[in-house]
């Protein structure tokens, strides 16, 4: 299980590696924010992670069991469309790079539908307003427009992935029919009035407030 620390050292390689802050949230699944925090005790700041450590209010989910099996990969996306359900007139998933794009394509075998993908705007962010950045469709893969969609990625910390990626689809003259996750961060059960549906939910009991 991964520490603050070690966290804080992944964000650091990834940063040396050329990754944007919200390529480094993505990889490690954390929020955008918190990637910040992390990349910026990685540079040799005299603000140490235990001193600074409330400044976090994230959870970090590691399924790096899962994801480097392709058995248990497919065992996740079967369930994933179970979770989904095979309605007959979804014919497209939409996988939100980059780790949700592996799931969506295990959910788009089980549904026997086709498959696209979004790359997220937090993909291009370093800081400042994300509204300022664009989203876009992979023309590698299938298109959406007059297509019903379901929306696959591995976690849900705020939802505004997610709720881009809805906007996006519409604005590509799809339609959004519903949306899975492995791990829930927030604990929603719609946004925009899509469904959104989790293997798991991570629910905070206590506040350091209290």
């Amino acid at each position: 299980m991964k520490n603050v620390d070690s966290l804080i050292e992944s964000a650091d390689e990834l940063a040396g590696q050329g990754f944007s802050n919200g390529e480094i949230a993505d990889e490690l699944n954390v929020s955008r924010e918190t990637a910040s925090w992390l990349v910026d005790r990685g540079e040799g700041s005299d603000t140490t992670a235990r001193e600074s450590s409330d400044a976090l209010e994230d959870i970090h989910v590691d399924w790096s069991a899962l994801g480097r099996d392709s058995t248990r990969l497919s065992d996740v996306g079967h369930a994933m469309a179970d979770l989904l359900g095979n309605e007959d007139d979804i014919d497209l998933v939409v996988g939100i790079e980059k780790a949700g794009t592996p799931l969506a394509t295990t959910v788009a075998v089980e549904l026997d539908a086709d498959l696209a993908t979004y790359v997220p705007r937090k993909h291009q962010w370093e800081e400042g307003d994300i509204e300022d950045l664009s989203g876009t469709f992979s023309r590698n893969f299938a298109r959406i427009h007059g297509r019903n969609c379901y929306i696959v990625d591995d976690t849900i910390t705020s939802g505004t992935t997610m709720t881009e990626t809805i906007d996006a689809i519409s604005e590509e003259g799809g339609t959004p029919v519903g949306c899975a996750v492995l791990v829930d961060k927030r604990g929603v059960k719609e946004l925009d009035g899509v469904s959104v549906a989790s293997l798991l939910q991570v629910i905070r009991v206590g506040s350091d407030k209290e």
